[in-house]
């Protein structure tokens, strides 16, 4: 029996895991890995087309992190209730952005200037500016709709719903 080969097998076993989590897309959004976008990059206005192409590309594995999107459309549906999670109050929607096609938008109530939750109803039209995260096909939506920025994220974000801009 050797000791030194078990320390080994677990620092290798260490060093797979850790370079698997590392290159994860969650990782990524949390900006260890990428560096942020450009405040340039940013869609001046609306752009759906932009986003399609945008969420397409990561669907096919062609893109990695997090993206800058400007998106409008209805509200398809509303989460009646905020949750709170480890950075806050969050109200969370879903926007059609073409047919058949919808986003989910999360807006941190903590940061954003808003009435009470929900300040936003099935059927309202919405202009969205924030950052497109992609997880997962099932794990995907649009974050950082709010006006404040960070080290991985420089880019204010808004929800316009029915002209009335909160940010």
């Amino acid at each position: 029996m050797t000791s030194s080969r078990f320390p080994a097998l677990m620092l290798a076993g260490l060093t797979g895991l850790a370079a698997s989590f590392l290159s994860s897309p969650a990782q990524a959004r949390w900006g260890w890995k990428q560096e942020a976008p450009a405040a340039s990059s940013m869609p001046a206005t609306c752009n759906n087309q932009d986003f399609l192409s945008k969420q397409q590309d990561y669907e096919n594995g062609g893109a990695k992190g997090d993206t800058p999107v400007h998106i409008c459309g209805t509200v398809r549906a509303v989460s009646p209730k905020a949750r709170h999670t480890r950075s806050g109050w969050h109200g969370y929607f879903y926007v059609t952005v073409a047919p058949n096609i919808s986003i989910r938008i999360v807006t941190n109530l903590d940061e954003m200037h808003t009435p009470s939750w929900p300040w936003v109803n099935k059927g309202d039209q919405v202009e969205v500016v924030g950052r497109y995260y992609y997880d997962s096909y099932r794990k995907q939506g649009i974050d950082w709709t709010h006006r404040g920025t960070g080290k991985s994220w420089p880019i204010p974000g808004s929800v316009t719903v029915n002209g009335t801009k909160y940010d």
